[in-house]
């Protein structure tokens, strides 16, 4: 079990009333969180990454099946979850983010930055000193993420890793095109990943394995909703595949 599903189930049982999100009423995988008929745990891929990363997310959004904070920690195994509060501050979070073993970094808009705060794009903007990166997400709605921006003043030393989507970012584009900007947290992630140059054991990028299984979920996600959707690509028939030639690279 890791950090998010393990957050999940604290969340769940300090809860005073059911968390009624949309479809609350379909059954579903207690670790994808996905309607159970279409559940995609069996056909997670193996991922080696030496980065890490921290999730810090408002207080319900660990309780809603849609979040795709889960995904990274599905493959990214020095991943960690806290919920964010505002004043009583999870002392492990403290402890994480000042771990001498880790280089933080807050991914959030340059814009938002204090005037003491570095700025870079790019993660060899940074000499990491044999340190591992730990990129830290905000992960809520964009109006509870820059809440948690301002009001986290133990962040606020730490460098900003403002992503830049420009017209090479394919993903980027075809959402531009149909009218929506925003990338999901693990798309988020995927794209660090890639730009970080990860190799996959079958010869894909960390960033496009992220974004496989990003897409992998939501179609199935999308396939166990109550009011179906179409579904335009099979994600779960190109996951199969990668994971049987990852399978057959490491046997050989």
């Amino acid at each position: 079990m890791h950090a998010v599903q393990r957050l999940f189930h604290y969340r769940k049982s300090i809860a005073t009333k059911p968390f009624k999100a949309r479809g609350y009423n379909v059954k579903r995988c207690d670790d994808c969180r996905i309607a159970l008929d279409f559940c995609i745990c069996q056909h997670k891929p193996q991922c080696d990454s030496k980065a890490a990363f921290l999730l810090l997310m408002w207080d319900d959004e660990v309780l809603k099946p849609s979040n795709t904070g889960r995904l990274i920690a599905d493959l990214i195994e020095d991943t960690h979850a806290f919920i964010w509060r505002r004043t009583d501050i999870d002392q492990a979070l403290l402890a994480t983010i000042n771990d001498p073993q880790y280089q933080p970094f807050i991914v959030f808009p340059a814009d938002y930055a204090n005037e003491q705060q570095q700025v870079i794009h790019k993660v060899s903007d940074v000499k990491l000193r044999n340190k591992t990166p730990l990129f830290i997400l905000l992960d809520g709605s964009w109006r509870e993420a820059k809440k948690m921006f301002r009001k986290s003043p133990y962040l606020a030393n730490f460098p900003v890793l403002s992503i830049n989507l420009d017209s090479q970012d394919e993903r980027h584009r075809l959402r531009k095109a149909n009218g929506d900007d925003r990338l999901a947290t693990a798309e988020v992630a995927a794209h660090i990943l890639r730009s970080y140059g990860e190799i996959a054991p079958a010869e894909i990028a960390n960033g496009d394995l992220l974004d496989l299984w990003f897409d992998t979920f939501s179609q199935q996600y999308k396939a166990g909703a109550t009011v179906r959707h179409e579904v335009k690509i099979d994600a779960l028939e190109q996951l199969i595949a990668y994971n049987n030639e990852s399978l057959t690279r490491r046997t050989d």
